[in-house]
């Protein structure tokens, strides 16, 4: 039977793809038969999810990148063909921000957000859609956040990144789905993962009952997220092109 779901002999590349979603990503890629290059700032991180992803037994490659350095989105490219021949799939997960409130965020800050969350993915992108173009299909899958569609004061550069990536997820859609590679992007909720758990810690807050907010009564759990971003990368989702997928765990239960 063909499983659209297999990545057999493919490459993918996964920023921030040591811990959390990345983590949690790159082990369903490699189940399904993936080889992953895991990118991210802490070598230990990338260590570890590598050694997970060779004990599944396929292929790991860790690098220390810097994705808010243009010519470092770009190294990254060229040791991942050097190594592997080939990249299929691009995972831009690397991302995240403080919460706090407007008037507080210095302007460094907010430079800072928009490369980390916005221009990584432009700066990556481009980079490996050159070889993508060239074997004639690859697969794109940006990692947005519910910041991005909804109004939160206290997280608003990183909200106006994502959205700024739902955008552009869009636009390279656009302009190279009939080159074969199509571009989609999964936006987030509540997930355990650290850039919420770093934030209730600094609140005082319970993580779980954060997410008691959503019809779920629970946190998303990494590796669900995986299952999202493995839809897109695959040829299950060979007709689908340009989209936001919502991965939220529902509407709030009404009185909440």
């Amino acid at each position: 039977m063909n499983d659209r779901f297999d990545l057999t002999g493919q490459v993918a590349i996964i920023t921030g793809g040591g811990t959390g979603i990345g983590r949690g990503t790159a082990l369903v890629l490699a189940e399904h038969g993936a080889d992953v290059v895991l990118a991210g700032r802490r070598p230990e991180p990338l260590e570890s999810t590598a050694d997970e992803i060779r004990a599944l037994g396929r292929k790991a490659l860790p690098l220390s990148t810097d994705v808010t350095d243009p010519d470092g989105c770009r190294s990254l490219v060229d040791a991942t063909l050097a190594e592997f021949g080939r990249v299929d799939i691009l995972v831009n997960n690397a991302g995240g921000a403080e919460t706090k409130s407007i008037a507080k965020w210095s302007d460094d800050e907010w430079l800072h957000v928009l490369a980390l969350n916005l221009g990584s993915v432009w700066h990556l992108s481009r980079a490996a859609s050159t070889p993508m173009l060239e074997q004639g299909k690859g697969a794109i899958v940006n990692i947005s956040s519910g910041a991005s569609l909804l109004a939160m004061p206290q997280a608003a550069p990183y909200g106006a990144a994502k959205a700024g990536v739902n955008n552009l997820t869009g636009s390279m859609a656009a302009s190279w789905t009939r080159k074969g590679i199509r571009v989609n992007a999964v936006a987030v909720g509540a997930v355990r993962a650290a850039t919420l758990l770093d934030d209730a810690a600094r609140y005082g807050l319970e993580p779980d009952a954060i997410g008691l907010t959503n019809a779920s009564g629970r946190l998303g759990e990494p590796e669900e997220i995986g299952y999202g971003v493995l839809f897109f990368a695959s040829d299950a989702s060979s007709f689908c092109s340009g989209q936001t997928l919502y991965m939220h765990g529902g509407p709030g239960p009404a009185g909440m």
